[in-house]
């Protein structure tokens, strides 16, 4: 089906290498970080029911899109993009679909490593039993004293780096697969320990109730949309790391299979957060909409004022930061293959110019919690701009297009053949690949615009 091509950086050694290196991608802090407080913020589990929605409706058959668009091609997102172009003699144009991918995987990652670098300093205060007796004045000042020093923040972000290029730059096999066969595992034991302990807390029942219990008056035509916009993002759609991992897939694993499982793994992950997080903190008397500082301000109270909290915060950093590194190796990937594709550069050096340049582009975010608070466009500091660009800008525009090329300009037999589902299976996927999903997908851009126009 892919007319005999392969892959210049080497293959998975099998499917299941694939579903965990996929689900690595996609299983990160928008699980763990992002997804308890946002389900907080918008009245549990009515938003959690329209998440599951879009996933299955919109997620999936656009990761199914993206990994037969990736495998076909055999090449970084650009080149996919160009060989498939000119395979079906289609407009040329399509080439910056792979484009939108490595920018966008290029800045996710250049601020991403900033907040995984606040996980790795909070995994060791967490060990040093810095929240021990914790209260909120002192824990808001923690997290002060860390995101206003620069020197500090410039650290953490550079460690976070050179410990994702170097796992990159050892190669397929040898990096990214070695890397998830063992961080994947550690990630799912670490959430279940969590889990186990917040069913001791006596407040297990609460936290499930919140996270489950539909309360549809306080869903909103907002929080639908930030449903379907953290569909995006949890999966990594959209940001070349699907393309990319799915050109060094086998031809004999099922693209179908392989998608539902990696949909399923991080939404369990995302689910186990949640009864992970809201048992404690509904236990401590703590606000389950406390938003972005959920994790770093709310959550080290409750570890520093319960029986083993220095244990289990030690636990939970770890796992944020193991959530971190699987998805940071992904969003980099396509820009090192395309240097090694297109500039003739070992993968080494390939992963230290893609770090450099991460790097550096990261300094904006690193001080703009500091020496460049003030500084704002459009009402809005660099990261925050970033955050915004990517997650309700290029990202939906990034599936909006993978769609649109699968459903309306690949030839049905070319995904037909990619797939290999029955013509049930494959008309359901067909409807929702070409309909469904760019209708949702201009949704969240009206939304954007209206954001933008009416703020």
């Amino acid at each position: 089906m892919t007319k005999n091509r392969t892959s210049l950086h080497g293959q998975w050694s099998s499917r299941w290498a694939f579903i965990l290196a996929a689900t690595g991608s996609a299983v990160g802090l928008g699980n763990i970080w992002k997804f308890p407080y946002i389900t907080g913020e918008n009245g549990g589990g009515a938003f959690v029911l329209i998440y599951l929605i879009c996933i299955a409706c919109i997620g999936i058959p656009i990761m199914m899109a993206e990994i037969l668009i990736g495998r076909r091609g055999r090449r970084s997102p650009i080149n996919t993009m160009r060989v498939l172009s000119r395979e079906g003699h289609h407009h040329p144009a399509w080439q910056y679909l792979g484009w939108i991918g490595v920018l966008a995987g290029f800045l996710i990652l250049s601020y991403y490593s900033v907040i995984a670098g606040w996980a790795l300093a909070y995994l060791f205060r967490a060990v040093g039993g810095v929240f021990n007796g914790v209260g909120a004045e002192r824990a808001g000042e923690i997290f002060a004293a860390l995101i206003e020093d620069p020197e500090r923040l410039l650290a953490w972000h550079t460690i976070f780096v050179v410990m994702t290029m170097i796992v990159v730059a050892r190669g397929v096999q040898g990096g990214l697969e070695r890397a998830v066969r063992f961080l994947m595992p550690s990630l799912f034991l670490l959430l279940a320990l969590l889990v186990g302990y917040a069913m001791s807390t006596g407040s297990f029942s609460e936290g499930i109730r919140f996270l489950f219990t539909p309360d549809f008056s306080r869903l909103t035509p907002a929080a639908i949309l930030i449903a379907m916009g953290h569909a995006f993002f949890t999966l990594s759609l959209g940001m070349g790391a699907i393309m990319v991992y799915g050109s060094y897939l086998p031809d004999n694993a099922s693209v179908t299979h392989t998608s539902v499982v990696i949909a399923a793994a991080d939404t369990l992950v995302a689910l186990l957060a949640g009864m992970a997080i809201f048992p404690i903190v509904f236990a401590h008397g703590l606000e389950p909409g406390a938003g972005p500082g959920l994790i770093f301000q709310t959550l080290p109270i409750a570890f520093g004022n319960m029986p083993g909290g220095w244990l289990f915060g030690t636990l939970f950093f770890i796992l944020l930061v193991f959530a971190a590194w699987t998805s940071a190796i992904s969003l980099i990937e396509p820009a090192v293959a395309w240097l090694v594709e297109n500039r003739g550069m070992t993968r080494v050096m390939a992963a230290v110019w893609a770090g450099v340049v991460t790097w550096l582009t990261g300094l904006g975010t690193v001080f703009s919690f500091n020496l460049w608070a003030d500084e704002k466009l459009f009402g809005m500091t660099f990261f925050d701009l970033l955050d915004f660009a990517t997650a309700n800008v290029i990202l939906p525009l990034g599936g909006l297009f993978i769609a649109l090329f699968a459903g309306w300009t690949l030839s049905r037999g070319t995904t037909r053949g990619e797939l290999k589902l029955g013509e049930t299976g494959y008309r359901i996927w067909y409807i929702l690949v070409r309909y469904v999903a760019p209708l949702a997908v201009s949704a969240i851009f009206l939304n954007v615009i209206g954001i933008l126009r009416f703020g």
